[in-house]
């Protein structure tokens, strides 16, 4: 007896991670940790989340920002059954559309999107939205943006708009003759957000010009940025690491990582860009970003969030 069990504690001690508080798994752990509380900390008592700590309004967008950004970093909302009463409260089900605020303002293709995204995350009956949301989002998507979002928005429930085709012929009138868009500086970004929106409405795009216009846009403090700008930011690197998710592909990651840090403050957000406030958005991006480069990597990246399965919207 007294063998078997010393046989059973020496597997254990050798099986055991000996994971002290200086080891970088534990600290990505405690930085993890730092982050989900630091969204945690953004939900008013009333359900909806602000884009930034203090007394500030609620908003659906921070909602849906804070909400993605837990479920990636394997977080989840304080108070679910007050943010549910929230985001319903968001829904004009005369025009079909979300509000930014419940009862305030007017819907529009934006707040309807991501209205329908924090309908997922909460595990809402996306049934009772679908419908009259594909039919505010036919009415009024206009721009390439319009596009844009509605299509993330509808990827998230599984649905492709009535409208795919016309929204097809948009971008296929955007894109340049070598299958790439934009112009200048701003080839990267134009590329990365409208090849994301084509393959979300089930076209198909150039591969190998689509990637070769995106790794040429990595700048040299590893991130991807706006037109014009000299930095680069999170909000343009989502959509350019997006592209590369979904064509099976990664830029520099070791340059990306390192960017997304220097995003991160001592709050545990992360702003916009470095130097920048923690946001709800800010998080968010970083959250999606790791998320994609987790996908596409066997090894656990720094402060990667939990692998689940979903869209990357």
């Amino acid at each position: 007896m007294k063998r078997t069990t010393l046989a059973y504690l020496t597997l254990l001690l050798c099986v055991a991670p000996a994971w002290g508080p200086g080891h970088p798994r534990q600290r990505v752990a405690q930085q993890r940790k730092q982050t989900i509380e630091y969204l945690q900390s953004l939900q008013a008592k009333s359900g909806g989340f602000r884009a930034v700590p203090g007394e500030g309004p609620q908003s659906l967008r921070a909602t849906s920002s804070a909400l993605r950004a837990l479920k990636y970093f394997g977080g989840e909302a304080r108070d679910r059954a007050a943010c549910v009463h929230y985001v319903k409260g968001c829904f004009d089900r005369e025009n079909g559309g979300f509000t930014d605020q419940p009862g305030k303002g007017e819907p529009d293709v934006v707040t309807t999107a991501v209205g329908l995204m924090a309908v997922v995350e909460l595990k809402m009956p996306a049934e009772d939205y679908t419908r009259p949301v594909l039919a505010y989002l036919g009415k009024h998507v206009k721009s390439f943006e319009d596009v844009r979002i509605a299509a993330a928005g509808l990827e998230a429930v599984g649905k492709l708009p009535p409208a795919a085709d016309e929204w097809l012929d948009m971008l296929k009138r955007m894109r340049n003759e070598d299958g790439t868009f934009g112009k200048g500086d701003a080839k990267t970004r134009a590329t990365g957000g409208a090849a994301v929106a084509v393959l979300r409405l089930g076209g198909k795009v150039d591969r190998d010009k689509v990637l070769a216009a995106l790794k040429a846009g990595q700048r040299e403090d590893g991130g991807f940025g706006k037109e014009g700008a000299k930095s680069s930011d999170l909000e343009t690197s989502y959509r350019v690491l997006r592209a590369f998710h979904m064509l099976k592909d990664t830029p520099d990651v070791k340059k990306v990582r390192s960017f997304i840090t220097s995003c991160r403050n001592d709050d545990g957000g992360y702003g916009v860009a470095p130097g920048q406030k923690s946001s709800a958005s800010g998080t968010y991006f970083a959250a999606i970003i790791l998320h994609c480069l987790a996908r596409r990597a066997s090894e656990e990246p720094l402060l990667s969030p939990t692998r689940k399965r979903g869209t990357a919207a």
